[in-house]
């Protein structure tokens, strides 16, 4: 951790030298070539928008931060690092373009995949004997299920990746816990406001670090210029929005919990949540994602997601804005989530307009 708590670093990490008549925030630096004789050259092998978001990313996990074009280049730069025929051990709930990824990787011999369920750690460490990667997702995306990550990496050798979009570094902190890389997509929390992509891999391991940099150089995952600028600017807020978010969250997680018209509420806050008591050791809080499966199936699920007026009807998670989506309607989605499962990622509105907005919108039920 920096000197300071990770409330200020986040608000002071990353920023230029401190000199009179310099600004204080990164400037948007829209340049590919540089003049030769220092770093950088050429922008691909990195910028210093790239390096002071990295500068301030980085601390807030205990490591050295990485950053890429979307959270899916910076999961290919990863994967890439692992032998020919690899074994990976992975959640059966991963993001949908992870999952996607590893079972087409599995398809064509690069990689040889283990399903398993990340919440039963006894099944994962059984699964990881001899393998080389074991990739956790914790919470699971959309099932918020809760990874014993510690257990993990006691009982299991191998590369422990943990993608801990949801969580951010706020909600936990994976290499304390013993993992080897930590994703993110930090389109998501991190960046806040729905406006730029962004992948960003932090680990302790300056080798491994090194690494992903020359595969995300070779392999074109450069994120650019503004982009750098927007997640860093976003990244400055992270607290303020995530503790709002996280409180309404809970809020609302309990009183769905009461309405007639939810079948099931999936959110580790809840003390009757499969994932509380691991949340509450593992983890700062509960976050601001939760789930619901809503009656009527399928066809009340979509009701319920295009009848609301102030939760937005969209994918992705982790903006100012409320979004809510019916996570079965992409047809790649995993099979065993519910039809009836709608994701609802809390944003920084009032809670009270929120509940009445999605209370309104379950009466369509």
């Amino acid at each position: 951790m920096p000197k300071w708590s990770m409330e200020s670093w986040l608000v002071h990490g990353g920023r230029p030298p401190v000199e009179p008549g310099q600004p204080i925030n990164q400037p948007i630096e829209p340049a590919s070539t540089y003049y030769a004789g220092a770093e950088p050259e050429y922008a691909r092998d990195g910028t210093h928008g790239m390096q002071a978001l990295e500068e301030a990313m980085g601390p807030l996990e205990g490591g050295e931060a990485v950053a890429f074009a979307s959270g899916m280049a910076a999961a290919g730069a990863i994967i890439d690092l692992l032998p020919m025929g690899a074994v990976v051990v992975a959640a059966r709930f991963t993001y949908t373009g992870v999952s996607v990824r590893l079972r087409e990787l599995n398809d064509i011999g690069r990689i040889a995949l283990r399903l398993v369920d990340i919440a039963d750690t006894e099944a994962v460490i059984a699964a990881a004997a001899g393998a080389d990667a074991i990739w956790v997702e914790s919470p699971t995306n959309p099932m918020l299920e809760i990874a014993d990550i510690p257990a993990i990496r006691a009982g299991a050798s191998g590369l422990l990746v943990v993608d801990s979009t949801f969580a951010t570094p706020l909600g936990q902190r994976p290499l304390e816990m013993g993992a080897d890389v930590v994703l993110h997509s930090a389109t998501k929390s991190i960046g806040g406001h729905s406006d730029g992509l962004m992948g960003i891999a932090v680990t302790a391991d300056a080798d491994r670090a090194a690494a992903l940099r020359f595969r995300r150089t070779i392999l074109g995952g450069a994120p650019g210029a503004l982009e750098c600028y927007l997640i860093l600017r976003g990244l400055r807020t992270l607290s303020v929005r995530y503790e709002r978010s996280q409180a309404s969250a809970l809020v609302l997680a309990e009183r769905l919990r009461e309405h007639a018209a939810v079948e099931r509420v999936r959110y580790p806050g809840l003390k009757d949540d499969p994932g509380y008591e691991r949340m509450r050791r593992l983890m700062s809080g509960p976050g601001t994602m939760l789930s619901i499966e809503v009656a009527g199936g399928a066809e009340g699920a979509e009701r319920v997601a295009r009848s609301t007026d102030l939760w937005v009807h969209a994918t992705s998670l982790g903006g100012v804005e409320s979004l809510i989506e019916r996570r079965r309607r992409w047809p790649l989605e995993s099979a065993e989530v519910p039809e009836n499962l709608l994701r609802l990622s809390v944003g920084i509105e009032s809670v009270e307009d929120l509940w009445q907005d999605l209370a309104a919108a379950l009466a369509n039920v």
